[in-house]
């Protein structure tokens, strides 16, 4: 049996920022994908990441092939198409990038840092031992052989899927399952165009919820003639396929007149706050396993690759202790939830309204009359507390008919996000306390739904 101080299960951008932390520190790392070194990379997502990730993570911006396009910020349209808001700031300032390459490329820093690779490997369950996870048994998919691999951390970086998540044990303290109702299923494309695009490079967001009921579609550039064109809506009961709902209502669209498929593909995004806890003797969950995603705009390499370095972080210090327990491990919890896992809760109250809570009318009525301003947007996707002038939107709201169940869900999100948000910066330091914190946390969400849903 094959012996490494970490396994890492997925080599995507969270998998293989913790793999590169851990094996830059000295210690023995596996990481394990299911794809050939070759591919791995590749996925279909959106292809968008701010600038200030790669500040932060001290990774080089990408360049040449790897680079798409440059973004300037963020066109937001309302479901009539009549209200446009121009997002701008040094914040939303980003990049497109190829996928597979930039995938590519984080695989190699976490190769080139000591990690050693499995490539063609798929992880098929913890192994367990006194309640703590101790290894993974995995299939070599060239062979189909069956091999186990024990390790003193195991990491699930397995994306959606979460395969080791999944098969914990309910007492080992870690979120198993995740609800449908907060997935988002998506589909996407890249189309080369017949005309070039020209103008500042915005990313598109279209609210439309006949179109995509619980999400948005969105049309991203990807240098002058290609686009990123995709739909996201929410796994509620009997939702719409989204490929189906691209092709009926956006694709129809002047912009994708004789355009051509490159590639496209469905995926699927948990869009709301990280799980209440990562971590469990022995494990850490990074990424979309640990639904490490923006819930408004399902973006989440950023992210990912943040708690990536938060996890190695973690792993380095508990085992210079000698110890892996959950209580070890809990910095973690610690270190993500009180940086983006804060700004995360106020997006996921910012979503039930925004998406889910309000209609098209509604929206539309909001944005032209600026109960919802572009600060407004601008403030809830930086994680800043949103602080609405409710008397003088009062006052504008009473020129229309039935728009006060509009404003009091407004009012009311502005304050959710503030008190939820407290609640994360106040996120235990010790598994003493969380569940007192985890009850708290969830009364406010059911609030959320019950104060934030549109009355029929």
């Amino acid at each position: 049996m094959k012996k490494f101080d970490v396994i890492v299960a997925g080599a995507g951008t969270a998998g293989c920022m913790t793999a590169k932390t851990a094996a830059k520190a000295g210690l023995e790392v596996g990481l394990i994908d299911r794809k050939a070194t070759e591919k791995i990379g590749e996925k279909i997502c959106g292809n968008a990441i701010g600038k200030h990730h790669f500040d932060t993570l001290g990774l080089k911006y990408p360049s040449g092939n790897e680079l798409q396009s440059e973004i300037a910020g963020v066109k937001i349209y309302s479901p009539d198409m009549e209200t446009v808001f121009q997002v701008e700031s040094e914040g939303l300032y980003g990049f497109i990038v190829n996928r597979l390459l930039f995938g590519q490329r984080l695989l190699k820093i976490a190769v080139d840092a000591g990690a050693a690779l499995f490539d063609s490997t798929q992880v098929v369950e913890p192994i367990l031992k006194d309640n703590a996870v101790v290894g993974v048994s995995a299939r070599d998919i060239k062979t189909e052989t069956k091999i186990q691999i024990q390790s003193k951390v195991v990491v699930d970086a397995s994306g959606f899927s979460a395969v080791l998540r999944k098969k914990l044990p309910p007492g080992i303290g870690v979120d198993i399952e995740v609800n449908n109702e907060d997935v988002a299923a998506c589909y996407r494309e890249i189309r080369q165009l017949k005309e070039h695009i020209t103008g500042p490079d915005f990313c598109e967001i279209y609210l439309d919820q006949n179109t995509a009921p619980g999400g948005y579609y969105w049309i991203f550039p990807e240098g002058e003639t290609k686009t990123n064109v995709g739909l996201g809506v929410r796994m509620t009961k009997d939702f719409p396929k989204p490929k189906n709902q691209l092709y009926r209502k956006v694709l129809s669209k002047p912009l994708f007149r004789e355009s051509t498929v490159i590639n496209g593909g469905t995926w699927y995004v948990p869009t709301r706050r990280p799980l209440d806890c990562m971590v469990g003797n022995g494990i850490i969950m990074v990424g979309d396993s640990a639904c490490q995603v923006n819930p408004i705009h399902g973006g989440g390499m950023g992210p990912s690759m943040m708690g990536g370095m938060f996890a190695g972080e973690t792993i380095v210090e508990a085992l210079e202790k000698g110890n892996v327990t959950i209580e070890d491990l809990w910095q973690y919890n610690v270190r993500y939830i009180q940086s983006y896992g804060v700004k995360q809760a106020g997006l996921d109250i910012f979503r039930l309204f925004l998406l889910q809570g309000v209609s098209d009318e509604e929206i539309d009525y909001g944005m032209k009359y600026q109960l919802i301003t572009e600060g407004d947007i601008l403030k809830a996707s930086m994680g800043e507390d949103v602080r609405l002038n409710v008397t003088e939107a009062a006052r504008r709201a009473l020129k229309g008919l039935g728009k006060l169940s509009f404003l009091r869900r407004l009012r009311n999100a502005a304050r959710l996000m503030r008190e939820l948000k407290a609640l994360y910066k106040s996120y235990p330091t010790s598994p003493e306390g969380f569940e007192e914190w985890k009850k708290k946390t969830h009364e406010l969400i059911t609030t959320a739904n019950r104060l934030l849903s549109r009355k029929e």
